[in-house]
């Protein structure tokens, strides 16, 4: 290996390693950084979606063992959800062979902005319907920010049970999901799956959203959950992408190197901070990718 391919491998090490780190704290698979950079280190367009998917899966199982044993993973939600976008994310690969991959990166910045503002706009609101707070670390609490707003709403037990609150009851946590409908979880699923798939990202970017404000699950039983469905749904992308020529492995590699360590530090994180701060983080870093790379494809596009 010449001089070179070490500098090469290096560069995406690092970018492995912030991938790794945001796919830990927020759920997703990283590819918002990884194929962004990849592309800067050289990468074809459509390679720059395909090699970051190999890193999808460690990043993901990394992260999702911290969350399992914080208690933090909703199985029923992420398995259904992964399950499902694992087949459409098949079909989300063989039409990204079939397209401009520049305009594929311009409908990934879209598809990452709109979620940075949703959650900004959620976070700036002062008001979180899905239950926003604790650090997720012992005590009594799972959710609420400990502000005290509403002492009396109904709330959900530590076991998962539903019982009213009452202002001097301090094992109160703030209200849970209902039982989402298995065709949701269907159509979600294969939505995130396809998308995954089409523009080499985990799905969690979509997923994320998602599982908070339609599913209204707490924002990091969001993140843990959004973790297991997109390992599950990384599995067919990357035998999509591998099979139609769109991966190079001089990128791929490097990646693989930092995401592990990435995620484990990102999931640690986010275990260790309140659910506002987390949201604001994604909201900010979100509409500045999208403006970042969406635009600079645009302006390769029209130039």
């Amino acid at each position: 290996m010449g001089a070179s391919e070490v500098a090469l491998f290096a560069a995406a090490a690092v970018v492995g390693l912030a991938s790794g780190t945001l796919s830990g704290m927020f759920g997703i698979g990283g590819a918002v950084v990884s194929t962004p950079a990849v592309r800067l280190l050289g990468a074809s367009p459509i390679d720059a979606v395909g090699s970051t998917v190999p890193a999808i899966l460690p990043a993901a199982v990394a992260g999702t063992i911290q969350y399992t044993k914080a208690g933090l993973v909703d199985f029923r939600v992420a398995l259904a959800c992964g399950i499902t976008g694992s087949g459409t994310a098949l079909l989300g690969a063989w039409v990204a062979d079939l397209s401009d991959a520049r305009w594929l990166m311009v409908a990934t910045a879209l598809l990452v902005g709109r979620s940075g503002w949703q959650l900004l706009a959620r976070t700036g609101s002062g008001v979180d319907p899905a239950a926003v707070g604790g650090d997720g670390e012992g005590g009594d609490w799972e959710g609420g920010d400990g502000d005290g707003d509403d002492p009396t709403a109904d709330v959900e037990t530590r076991d998962g049970g539903q019982r009213a609150a009452s202002a001097d009851d301090p094992h109160a946590t703030c209200p849970g999901p209902t039982r989402a409908a298995s065709w949701l979880l269907v159509v979600l699923g294969g939505v995130a799956g396809f998308l995954a798939g089409l523009l080499g990202v985990g799905g969690g970017i979509v997923l994320l959203p998602a599982f908070t404000t339609i599913l209204g699950l707490q924002p990091k039983k969001a993140v843990a959950s959004s973790l297991v469905a997109v390992a599950a749904m990384s599995v067919p992308s990357l035998a999509g992408h591998w099979w139609l020529g769109h991966i190079d492995w001089r990128y791929a590699s490097g990646l693989i190197a930092g995401v592990v360590p990435g995620a484990r530090l990102g999931a640690a994180v986010t275990l260790g901070r309140s659910e506002q701060q987390v949201r604001r983080w994604l909201g900010f870093f979100f509409v500045a990718v999208a403006f970042v790379y969406g635009g600079a494809e645009l302006l390769a596009i029209f130039s």
